[in-house]
C-alpha cells in the first residue's frame, strides 16, 4: 500500500452557503497537499486546494439540487499532489441537498432543501433467494430501487441491514430517500455487547456519510436490543448533525421505549396506517411501517406457505386496499400532522408474503400504475385544511 494515499473523503453539503464541505482521510506528509475539483459534466466548476485531514470549502455556485425528482450528481476528483506531481488520485461524486425538520404552517415537518417533503417509501430487508443476504449481482441491487421508483415511491427504509456501497449509489442515482437503520441485537447485553454495538453503528455512519440519498439514522427498532435509547440518538447526531435521527422506530410496539429525542416520533400499525402520534415543536411523526397485505403466489414462495399480516386474494384486490391505504395517509397528512409512512415491504422475504414484489422478483403483485399514480397523489399534494 502507498504510503502517500487517500484513504476515504467525508462529503457535507452547505446548501444555505452553496459550498461543499470536504475531508480528504489519508497519509500524506507536510510538503503534500489535497487539490479538490468539482465538475458539472466536463466543466469545472469549483476547485480548493488544502492538507489532507483538515475540513475544505470547495465553493459550489448556483448549486443544482439533489431531490427524488432531479437526483443531479456533480462529479468530483481529489489529487495528492507533492510539487507539481500527482501522487494519488481519486474520482466520486455527491449531491447538494440538506434535510431537516421545520415548521411548515404551525407542524413540524420532514424539510428536502427547505420544502416540506412527505417520504413515501417501502421497507426493504434486502433479501435473495440465491444470496439471502447477498444479492447476485449489481443489476440485482439497482432493480429492487428500479422497481420502487416505478411504483412512485420517493423513500426506502433500509431495514436493520447495511447494504453493499453500490446499493446506496444507485439509490443516489436514481433518487431515492434512505432511512437507514442500524442491525438490531437481542437478548442480555453485555457491556462488551454495547461496545460492539456502538463502533459499528459509528463505522456504519463514516463508510455512508457522502451518500447524498441517505437522510436519515434509525438507531433502535421496536424495542429489540434497546438501551440508552436517547444517548445513542445524541450520539449519532454528534457524528452526523447534517441528517435526521430516528432514536425508536416503532415506539408504540413490543415493550418499546422512546427516548423522547431525535427529530421523529414513530409508530408502526398493521394493517393500518392507524393513528400516528401527534409531531411535537421539534420531531416531525411518521408511520415507521404499516401495511404487510399478503398475497401469495403459487410456485413463487419459499416454502410454498406464509402470512401477511392480512390477506388480499388477487392483484386487483390488493391493488384496491392499497390505493384505500394511500388515501387515508393523505387525511393524516392533513389532519395529524403526518410527515412519512414506510410500506411493508418491497419483497416477499421466505415466510412473509407481503411483499409488492414475490422473493424471487418474477412478479410484482400490484397493479402497477394504480400503486404509482396513488403514492404521488400523497408526496404531490399539498396538506389540505382538514
Amino acid at each position: 500500500m502507498a504510503q502517500t494515499r487517500v484513504d476515504s473523503l467525508k462529503l457535507t453539503p452547505d446548501v444555505p452557503g452553496s459550498a461543499l464541505k470536504v475531508t480528504v482521510n489519508g497519509s500524506a506528509g507536510n510538503d503534500t497537499v489535497a487539490v479538490v475539483t468539482a465538475r458539472a459534466g466536463k466543466r469545472v466548476i469549483g476547485t480548493v486546494t488544502g492538507k489532507v485531514g483538515a475540513e475544505l470549502t470547495l465553493p459550489i455556485r448556483n448549486p443544482r439540487l439533489w431531490s427524488p425528482e432531479d437526483p443531479y450528481l456533480y462529479d468530483l476528483r481529489v489529487q495528492l499532489k507533492r510539487g507539481h506531481k500527482t501522487v494519488d488520485e481519486v474520482d466520486s461524486y455527491f449531491g447538494m441537498r440538506s434535510v431537516g425538520v421545520g415548521q411548515v404552517n404551525g407542524t413540524t415537518r420532514l424539510l428536502l432543501n427547505g420544502k416540506d417533503v412527505f417520504h413515501m417509501g417501502p421497507l426493504d430487508q434486502g433479501f435473495w433467494p440465491d444470496g439471502i443476504y447477498t444479492a447476485p449481482t449489481d443489476k440485482a441491487l439497482k432493480y429492487d430501487l428500479d422497481q420502487t421508483k416505478k411504483l412512485g415511491f420517493n423513500m426506502v427504509r433500509k431495514h436493520v441491514k447495511v447494504e453493499p456501497d453500490r446499493w446506496y449509489y444507485w439509490a443516489d442515482k436514481l433518487g431515492l430517500l434512505v432511512w437507514q437503520d442500524m442491525p438490531s441485537m437481542f437478548g442480555n447485553l453485555t457491556a462488551a455487547d454495547k461496545a460492539q454495538f456502538e463502533a459499528e453503528m459509528h463505522e456504519m455512519v463514516q463508510q455512508h456519510i457522502s451518500s447524498p440519498s441517505v437522510v436519515m439514522w434509525v438507531t433502535l427498532n421496536e424495542g429489540w436490543g434497546q438501551y440508552d435509547q436517547a444517548r445513542l440518538a445524541d450520539q449519532v447526531k454528534s457524528w452526523d448533525p447534517s441528517r435526521l435521527v430516528n432514536n425508536m422506530s416503532g415506539v408504540n410496539c413490543c415493550g418499546a421505549v422512546d427516548g423522547g429525542n431525535g427529530d421523529v416520533v414513530d409508530v408502526h400499525n398493521y394493517p393500518g396506517p392507524g393513528t400516528p402520534r401527534e409531531p411535537s415543536a421539534t420531531r416531525a411523526s411518521v408511520i415507521g411501517e404499516y401495511g404487510g397485505l399478503g398475497m401469495p403466489v403459487i410456485g413463487h414462495t419459499w416454502s410454498g406457505g406464509g402470512w401477511g399480516y392480512a390477506t388480499e386474494p388477487d392483484p386487483a384486490a390488493l391493488t384496491d386496499r392499497y390505493v384505500q391505504m394511500s388515501q387515508e395517509l393523505d387525511r393524516l397528512r392533513s389532519c395529524s400532522g403526518l410527515s412519512a409512512a414506510v410500506y411493508t415491504q418491497t419483497t416477499d422475504v421466505e415466510t412473509e408474503l407481503n411483499g409488492l414484489m414475490t422473493y424471487d422478483r418474477a412478479v410484482t403483485k400490484p397493479d402497477v400504475q394504480r400503486v404509482h399514480d396513488a403514492n404521488k397523489a400523497v408526496t404531490d399534494a399539498t396538506p389540505a385544511a382538514c
